[in-house]
């Protein structure tokens, strides 16, 4: 049999393991689901606005627009995340904010007061950097405790918020070492303990986990979301990475060019990125010109014509859209020409997406295989999609005679859930 996962609704025993498409169906109704519970949790956070930007402008000369018209609100315990490329402006929001830049134009309130009133010393702000900024000649006691003695406290109080805080980011009895004999991860939490010491209304982190390798920002994206959690402090995160703004956001807002292309909860950007380059900067290269729309929501596209019911009310005719497909769309594949006896049918359902191609690129990733394949398309001969392919699938191919390797010819059916549009 041609390697195979259910694309159709399908009812799984405790212990089966749910297929690739299961999954984007689970995912899909999950969004759905997340997407109800979401309207009703912002008619809260509407209720309980912390900090409010309107209409933010900023230039460095008549050339250098680096902010432009920035609406954006932060609820109490919030931690919102801006997500986007070097250069975009989302560290110059974050001074703004902090009151180290002063905007051209625009209101900034914070619990309804005007912020740009209050000096930056008395806002009560926290700033945590990526180059965590300690004092090497000082003890991690006495680097926590410099916020602290700044704002008038006592040494007994002192003493108290740097145990508690120490405790807190899991470095208890660390107090009297130096900042030397620290690994970077726990330099990093010394950073934020110092951050939070002083309870800051609200916590600025810019980039801070940049500098530590993948294994070590992995461990403390989860750690970090956690701490910020359990303290309720508002944050505003500013993230070039795209996991890491997923992994600790409440939201997210997907900066460029100093304007916020699209804000909301990271399933909702995942889900439905709102044009081609969230999605590209999301990480998602499969995307297809739609050639021609034909009713009910049957598509002609570089890979064929595709039937998709699901997407018929989110097309706007005369209006230019592109189709995402996700890369783990893929839940049947074959090599071709098929072994004997594996041919999948020639007559398929309208409603199955098939594809076919010449592998161009394939890398084994341990649990996935990372497929890259050209289309066989008279269209566009050269447009390359990129899928992830469960492991599951690839090893009865790596058995068929002709193989699995770059210049093969290969079948694939895709999961429709696992396509959306996006506007261009």
């Amino acid at each position: 049999m041609w390697p195979s996962i259910s694309c159709s609704p399908t009812v799984t025993g405790a212990n089966d393991n749910p297929s690739s498409a299961e999954r984007n169906r689970a995912d899909s109704s999950s969004f759905r689901i997340t997407a109800i519970a979401l309207r009703g949790f912002y008619e809260q956070v509407e209720q309980r606005i912390m900090l409010k930007l309107q209409g933010l402008d900023k230039s460095y000369d008549a050339n250098t627009p680096v902010l432009h018209n920035i609406e954006l609100t932060v609820a109490r315990g919030e931690i919102l995340c801006l997500l986007g490329p070097s250069g975009c402006g989302k560290t110059t929001l974050l001074r703004i904010v902090a009151g180290l830049e002063q905007p051209d134009q625009g209101t900034l309130t914070l619990n309804g007061q005007d912020l740009t009133s209050i000096p930056v010393h008395q806002r009560n702000f926290g700033l945590m950097f990526q180059e965590f900024a300690l004092f090497p000649h000082r003890t991690v006691a006495e680097n926590i405790a410099f916020g602290l003695r700044m704002a008038g406290a006592t040494k007994v109080q002192i003493a108290r918020r740097v145990e508690e805080v120490l405790k807190l980011v899991d470095l208890e009895g660390y107090g009297s070492r130096t900042i030397f004999a620290l690994s970077g991860g726990e330099r990093q939490r010394v950073a934020l303990a110092r951050s939070l010491a002083p309870n800051p209304r609200l916590l600025m982190l810019d980039e801070p986990l940049g500098s530590l390798d993948r294994r070590l920002r992995d461990e403390l994206m989860t750690e970090l979301r956690a701490i910020l959690k359990e303290v309720g402090v508002t944050a505003l995160y500013v993230t070039h990475d795209q996991q890491e703004a997923f992994a600790l956001g409440d939201r997210v807002a997907v900066m460029q060019a100093g304007r916020i292309e699209q804000i909301g909860a990271p399933q909702q950007l995942y889900y439905k990125p709102a044009n081609r380059f969230v999605a590209r900067f999301l990480g998602f290269s499969n995307l297809l010109p739609i050639r021609t729309v034909e009713q009910p929501a049957l598509l002609t596209t570089a890979g064929g014509k595709w039937h998709l019911p699901h997407l018929a009310t989110a097309i706007i005719p005369d209006h230019e859209q592109q189709l995402l497909i996700r890369p783990d769309a893929v839940c049947a594949l074959a090599t071709v020409p098929f072994p004997p006896n594996t041919e999948p049918q020639t007559q398929l359902d309208t409603h199955e997406i098939v594809v076919t191609g010449v592998i161009a690129q394939l890398s084994f990733r341990g649990s996935y295989y990372r497929l890259g394949i050209n289309l066989e398309s008279s269209l566009d001969p050269q447009l390359l999609l990129s899928f992830d392919v469960p492991g599951a699938l690839m090893p009865s191919l790596e058995h068929q005679e002709t193989g699995v390797a770059p210049g093969q010819a290969i079948w694939l059916k895709l999961d429709p859930m696992a396509i959306t549009l996006v506007n261009h």
